[in-house]
């Protein structure tokens, strides 16, 4: 547990962090909520804060001093929850302080960019762990996003949960309404979680 609270302290209190909810925040003053720009750098913005910690720690071998003060199981969670709540924290506060700066009316849902921002953060430290690159952690999610979105706006037009643009401002009737769509981003998350779980607990088996 102390390595959760020390990691969320180490992602939300750092300089990463601050750059993410000031790029975020200058994209929203360039452009708005409804721009494709803004959609499009969520995914990207959100990696900024937490995504390559454990790349970090792994490389510099922090985490041979970290692991004999707690648990391998609260080592991988605190790695994950803070890059999730970090990035989700990220462009909430960039959704916030936009708002209160600027006379614009902001989205139904702000939960909603909380929840993207940190679905967005836990594909990418997948993508890293995956990897082992700071490349596809970085630009990883972003290209995922831009399928998800060509395979929806080009092939599968009918199929309009696939599409992140979706998930950020829904359009559609969703069942159970907005909560069945955090439903939804919340279940890939935990599965995100446990797959990138899976793949942290060998690669630090085999360190």
């Amino acid at each position: 547990m102390n390595s959760l609270i020390c990691d969320l302290r180490r992602a939300i209190c750092s300089l990463p962090f601050a750059a993410a909810v000031l790029i975020q925040y200058l994209i929203l003053r360039s452009s708005g909520f409804d721009s494709d720009l803004y959609r499009m750098s969520v995914p990207l913005v959100c990696t900024f804060p937490y995504t390559c910690a454990w790349l970090d720690e792994s490389k510099s071998g922090f985490f041979r001093l970290a692991l004999p003060r707690t648990s391998v199981f609260w080592y991988i969670v605190g790695k994950y929850a803070a890059c999730i709540l970090s990035g989700g924290l990220a462009e909430l506060s960039a959704a916030l302080l936009y708002a209160k700066t600027q006379p614009v009316k902001m989205p139904d849902n702000l939960s909603l960019i909380f929840f993207c921002g940190a679905l967005w953060a836990g594909v990418s430290a997948l993508l890293a762990a995956v990897s082992g690159s700071k490349y596809p952690a970085y630009g990883g999610g972003f290209v995922v996003c831009y399928f998800l979105v060509i395979l929806h706006e080009r092939y599968w037009k009918t199929c309009y949960f696939i599409d992140p643009y979706e998930w950020l401002v829904p359009q559609q009737t969703w069942e159970f309404g907005q909560s069945g769509l955090r439903l939804m981003l919340g279940g890939l998350m935990l599965l995100f979680g446990m797959c990138y779980g899976v793949i942290l607990e060998r690669r630090l088996s085999n360190a």
